[in-house]
């Protein structure tokens, strides 16, 4: 699976790159913030997205929305630290297949997450 990596941690981006790679994902880019990611897709065509849903100023629920407005059917991984206001409702309603926190990603199954849909 081509993955596109969205957190504005270069730390986490790393970290996830590594995580992906020893799963057989081929990180195709990643991207800081929204625009950056609109961008990516564009580019990279990648299949999935893993994506932060705090990105700084931006919310990762808007940034998935544009995503898979822009590319339908794109399937997309949402994931925090924090789950504070995180719902099943948000998550459909932005368009991404599934939310996971950060400290679950090492044991989580992501290929059926992005599948989730």
């Amino acid at each position: 699976m081509r993955v596109l990596i969205v957190d504005d941690q270069p730390s986490f981006r790393d970290a996830a790159r590594r995580l992906l790679d020893a799963r057989g994902h081929d990180v195709v880019a990643e991207a800081a913030d929204g625009h950056a990611a609109l961008e990516a897709l564009e580019h990279a065509e990648p299949d999935a997205v893993m994506l932060d849903v705090g990105l700084g100023e931006e919310s990762g629920f808007d940034v998935s929305r544009a995503l898979v407005a822009a590319r339908p059917g794109l399937a997309v991984l949402l994931v925090s630290i924090d789950r504070t206001d995180i719902t099943p409702e948000r998550v459909r309603a932005s368009g991404a297949c599934a939310f996971v926190q950060k400290t679950q990603l090492l044991g989580a199954d992501l290929a059926a997450l992005w599948q989730a849909n």
